[in-house]
């Protein structure tokens, strides 16, 4: 038994040398897709803005203007920080704010799914309609369009825009937050050791 706990111990201190990859890939993974949100408010600034401040047919929040310039730039910089691990705790806490406010504000409605599946147990009555209306689209398209080209990068679906996305991006962000921009692989790590010294 000891011998297995010795093994265990040592691949423990193995294993701590890698640690940092965990965060390098959900920072890796998240930057470039926060960046392209960002990205795509900043470019379409004012139809943002118009869209965060309707309370018709958007979101209602007030200042919209001032709204979309911080959840632009939250996620556009913000990203751009997470690439490198830089300030990864404290540029985490804002986009966790603004993947909450995504979740809550814009998607719930929808239900979980991202995109329809009208057999998965998330379905909700939306997403189960679904199925009958991408039927008869892909019907249509196989009677009057090219099908096989249409559907030659991939499947037709219908988008759901439910929960899963923001919440699973807000996970990670809650991750990072906890765990940090990554041991060898963000700035983060080289500064607290420089700091540390």
């Amino acid at each position: 038994m000891q011998t297995l706990i010795g093994l265990y111990q040592q691949f423990l201190q193995v294993v701590k040398h890698s640690e940092g990859l965990a965060a390098l890939a959900l920072r890796l993974y998240l930057a470039p897709v926060l960046m392209q949100a960002g990205y795509n408010k900043l470019s379409h600034f004012e139809d943002t803005a118009a869209w965060f401040g309707n309370p018709d047919w958007g979101l209602g929040l007030p200042m919209p203007e001032v709204m979309t310039a911080l959840a632009a730039g939250t996620e556009l910089f913000g990203g751009a920080l997470l690439l490198i691990g830089l300030a990864t705790r404290l540029v985490a806490l804002p986009m966790m704010i603004t993947m909450l406010v995504a979740a809550f504000a814009v998607h719930l409605p929808n239900g979980w799914l991202a995109i329809a599946d009208a057999s998965s147990w998330l379905a909700n009555e939306n997403v189960i309609a679904s199925a009958e209306k991408l039927a008869a689209a892909k019907s249509i398209l196989q009677q009057h369009g090219n099908y096989e080209w249409l559907t030659s990068s991939g499947n037709f679906v219908i988008l759901n825009n439910g929960i899963e996305f923001a919440i699973t991006y807000l996970f990670m962000l809650l991750a990072l937050f906890v765990i940090g921009g990554g041991r060898y692989t963000s700035v983060d790590y080289f500064f607290s050791r420089r700091l540390l010294k």
